[in-house]
């Protein structure tokens, strides 16, 4: 199915040495979940703040990762609350990164990824 997301970006959220280990390799092969499940989880603009503050809550030395989805295998499949979203069914070339942002964390935990990093990883 496709997308109505008319950008050409989805994200990633994942662990710094995660992306650094995928830089000195020049893939990204996923996180443990990624693994497991068989595809590497991703979200759209719309989606990567609640998947952030859902799935990401306290862990540190976090990065958002913008992914040109252009020549990627990515399927969009229902996953919560009946949303698309897209999900790569390869390695993440490090090259599709379009930009690489460290995400903080709020007094409560919860990850920090504001409309200004979605806009600024938009192409």
């Amino acid at each position: 199915m496709k997308s109505n997301d008319a950008t050409k970006v989805v994200f990633k959220i994942c662990l710094d040495s995660e992306w650094q280990e995928a830089v000195n390799k020049g893939v990204y092969t996923g996180s443990a979940l990624d693994l497991r499940d068989g595809f590497i989880h991703l979200s759209t603009s719309d989606q990567v703040i609640e998947t952030a503050q859902l799935h990401f809550r306290n862990i540190t030395s976090l990065v958002l990762v913008a992914v040109d989805r252009a020549g990627l295998d990515i399927r969009y499949e229902e996953s919560r609350n009946g949303q698309m979203f897209p999900h790569l069914f390869s390695d993440l070339p490090v090259s599709a990164a379009v930009k690489v942002q460290p995400v903080s964390l709020d007094a409560d935990g919860v990850p920090i990824i504001t409309a200004e990093m979605i806009a600024a990883a938009s192409v």
